[in-house]
């Protein structure tokens, strides 16, 4: 199986990089494949997509990294075929998945593999599966806590404050030597 991993990457964290070694191992994925969205349709991203790329490279480096040109994840998988695949996301995001472009359409073209840490509250994933024609073709996976955001990154470097616990080694140096989230 090839678990799909799909994000802005702005930059890739040290979450990014657990949820993929989680899924690699709780799911017993064959290949992982992160797709560093181009022109994302629900948020403004202030970094272009070639140094996103480039990042997500570096903290991915033995892996698959291409860039998605397309805004919304549905439209990726009915364009491209990646066979047996399921797509990879976190539980925060899975409680926004109803507000997604075509959610039951997603499913329809891969299962959907969600990462939660202990102790999330089961009440609102088991509020969206509700909603979904398909909440069979969703899966749920632990995760050890990250708490990370790549707010925190990007603020951080915009104060000169050193980044080496929140992404990896690989990131914090193409941060820096590119001169990138400087303000």
């Amino acid at each position: 199986m090839i678990g799909l991993l799909g994000g802005t990457f702005n930059p890739p964290h040290n979450g990014h990089v657990a949820l993929a070694r989680a899924a690699e191992e709780k799911l017993a994925l064959d290949d992982l494949v992160v797709l560093v969205a181009e022109c994302p349709g629900h948020k403004r991203v202030e970094l272009d997509a070639p140094n996103r790329l480039r990042l997500a490279r570096a903290a991915f480096p033995h892996r698959r990294v291409e860039l998605d040109e397309h805004e919304r994840t549905v439209d990726m998988l009915r364009d491209r075929r990646f066979g047996d695949a399921v797509f990879l996301i976190g539980a925060d995001e899975f409680c926004d998945f109803l507000d997604w472009k075509d959610p039951n359409g997603v499913l329809k073209l891969a299962p959907v593999a969600v990462a939660a840490r202990p102790g999330y509250p089961r009440e609102r994933l088991d509020r969206v599966l509700e909603r979904l024609e398909h909440p069979e073709r969703v899966r749920f996976f632990e995760l050890e806590p990250v708490p990370i955001a790549s707010r925190e990154v990007r603020d951080r470097v915009a104060r000169g404050e050193p980044i080496d616990d929140l992404v990896p080694r690989a990131v914090a140096a193409e941060i820096a030597r590119l001169g990138l989230y400087r303000r």
